[in-house]
């Protein structure tokens, strides 16, 4: 019997299946991550800037909340769009091949009922902003009131400002409640 003989639309469909839940299970793990690197390296650069004295390294801070923040932003609307994928498309595909009568991949529908679901990604959402717009900003405004503004370094921490608000926005775009 020959390997083709075996392929069927059903257990492609099953295939996809693992490789696209893994690759959700890995993007979690790697955006979950995030938010402590990027409290981490906050709170290395405000220790140092302490240290120093140096109030313009605060700047460095928006820059490292920019860039955690776009990524985790963007895992965060890939490990959405998986299942989607998977409720709206795959599942559904599955439950015709199969005939079965109701969704199949029933977590991905059932974890999504749950009462306190909305309460959970609002609280999340308040995080996200805390991490990656609030904090950035206290940062900025910090150096606002520094004695180290210089003009260069005013329009910086503008330009900061202004990607910050974009990533804010984002991050409510986003949000699923």
């Amino acid at each position: 019997m020959a390997a083709t003989e075996d392929v069927t639309e059903g257990r492609l469909l099953l295939a996809e299946y693992d490789r696209i839940k893994e690759e959700q299970k890995t993007r979690i793990g790697f955006r979950d991550n995030l938010i402590y690197f990027t409290l981490a390296a906050s709170s290395a650069v405000l220790a140092i800037t302490v240290q120093s004295g140096k109030a313009q390294l605060m700047l460095a801070v928006p820059v490292i909340c920019l860039v955690l923040g776009w990524t985790y932003l963007v895992n965060d609307e890939k490990i959405s769009a998986v299942g989607c994928y998977i409720r709206e498309q795959l599942g559904p595909r599955l439950a015709e091949l199969s005939g079965a009568h109701g969704a199949v991949f029933g977590w991905e529908i059932y974890h999504r009922d749950d009462a306190g679901r909305t309460t959970r990604k609002r609280l999340q959402t308040a995080v996200d902003l805390f991490m990656y717009m609030v904090l950035p900003m206290v940062c900025v405004i910090a150096f606002w009131c520094s004695p180290a503004v210089q003009p260069l370094l005013v329009i910086v921490s503008a330009v900061q400002t202004a990607a910050l608000t974009v990533l804010g926005w984002q991050l409510l775009r986003y949000a699923e409640w």
